[in-house]
């Protein structure tokens, strides 16, 4: 296998499909060779923020390029990402953040006319608090003043260097957990499944050659990122294949059908 990382898989995917455009979203538009770079200033801004190898760094916000350069950085950086459902309530969240020791967590302001940070802020205040939970990025211009947009922690980073980063994404061995992915909790308790590099990367490997996923194909990604549907068989099949991903936050029968026509979609996943 070429891959022994995520973070190399990323690295990869920037240098091989430079040109390539690699996020669609709206009238935002990313080659892979920009998002390569977005993802090594996240990994900065991570390791500025004290973020170690195998620290838990959560994501708890709907499918959008900011979610892909908040993970992927965090994930070189050489954490293990933990994505949250969207569908969770504040206290849900709290306690998925809670037991997997999550020390950084990154957070969309509003979504489906929810405030997850507000959400998030009164499971805290009438929880058993999350000590843990050093702090908190909203992926938005605007955040409560004991946390941080995501345009000051990217500029947190700025002071650190891409050799560095480079040094610190080439330290992720295989057999080190990439994710812990959790189930949905309907009959119980959300339970951690551990995953790690090298199991993603050749299950997904082997997933890409069956569905038959090449470079050129514009891959419509309606499955949510916190599932490994949406995920891996999404966003990391795509970096394999240089792919375009075009990221939707809800599935909408209208929305998916107008992006069809408008990004002659050729992956519609199922």
């Amino acid at each position: 296998m070429e891959w022994r990382s995520i973070p190399e898989l990323v690295r990869r995917a920037a240098e091989r499909y430079a040109g390539t455009e690699a996020v669609v979203e709206g009238r935002n538009r990313l080659t892979y060779g920009e998002l390569g770079a977005r993802v090594e200033r996240a990994a900065a801004a991570c390791m500025a923020g004290d973020v170690r190898p195998g620290d838990r760094v959560a994501v708890w916000a709907p499918n959008s390029a900011d979610w892909m350069v908040a993970a992927l950085g965090a994930v070189s950086a050489g954490a293990v990402l933990v994505p949250l459902n969207t569908r969770f309530k504040g206290a849900e969240a709290a306690d998925v953040l809670r037991r997997s020791g999550a020390r950084l967590l990154f957070v969309t302001g509003t979504f489906l006319g929810t405030s997850y940070v507000a959400s998030l802020r009164r499971a805290i205040a009438e929880g058993p608090g999350l000590p843990g939970l050093e702090q908190v990025v909203v992926l938005s211009d605007d955040a409560p003043a004991d946390y941080r947009t995501w345009k000051d922690f990217l500029a947190g980073g700025d002071g650190v260097g891409q050799e560095q980063v480079r040094a610190r994404a080439d330290a992720v061995a295989p057999e080190w957990p990439s994710d812990i992915v959790f189930t949905s909790g309907t009959t119980g308790r959300p339970k951690g499944a551990v995953i790690t590099h090298e199991q993603t990367l050749r299950a997904y490997d082997v997933w890409c050659e069956l569905a038959g996923l090449r470079h050129g194909d514009r891959y419509l990604i309606v499955n949510p990122f916190f599932h490994t549907f949406g995920y891996k068989a999404g966003v990391i099949a795509c970096l394999m294949r240089g792919a375009t991903m075009i990221p939707q936050p809800v599935f909408d029968v209208d929305t998916v059908l107008a992006n069809i026509a408008a990004e002659r979609v050729s992956v519609l996943p199922g």
